[in-house]
């Protein structure tokens, strides 16, 4: 029997991770001085997750709340920080990132709610045999509401301009 610890990682994955870890690290470095700049306190975990690096700023007890600052009240201020943070890695790396920045715990809260929000569409479409169109969403939101609907062996699409695209849930 072979365990995970036995198995050899291809080269190839190797190097993809590598590569995803290096992007962390450039994240890291350019956030630290933008946390400098804003006198934020604050901790930054780097991992890669699903083929992305994940970046995440974390707070101390208490210094969570001035850090939810760089989240915005609607996401957008850390959207923007998140493709500033893509730049950086960019201008270092010369390749364009997929990284995805977290801060203060915004987008898991936003991944539970919207885990919530796709159940509920789920159980519509299931109920009514109809499609059904869902608020304007983020790039970062749409794809967590296709992921659950993929799971849920329904079918969904993302409809409209932004900043009006929205995922639409369709029967199988």
């Amino acid at each position: 029997m072979t365990t995970s610890a036995d198995r050899e990682i291809p080269v190839d994955e190797k190097t993809a991770t590598k590569r995803l870890e290096e992007e962390g690290e450039i994240a890291a470095d350019y956030l630290e001085e933008l946390l400098d700049i804003a006198d934020l306190d604050g901790d930054i975990e780097i991992d890669v997750d699903h083929g992305r690096a994940a970046v995440e700023i974390l707070g101390e007890e208490g210094a969570e709340r001035s850090l939810r600052r760089l989240a915005g009240p609607d996401g957008e201020v850390l959207d923007a920080l998140q493709e500033l943070t893509r730049l950086a890695v960019q201008a270092k790396t010369g390749d364009r990132s997929r990284l995805m920045l977290d801060v203060a715990g915004y987008r898991a809260g936003r991944r539970a709610e919207l885990l919530k929000v796709a159940e509920a569409a789920i159980a519509t479409v299931r109920a009514s045999g109809e499609s059904l169109a869902l608020e304007a969403m983020n790039p970062f939101e749409r794809k967590v509401v296709h992921d659950a609907v993929a799971e849920a062996g329904l079918v969904s699409e993302s409809d409209g301009v932004e900043p009006a695209r929205h995922v639409v849930v369709r029967p199988a």
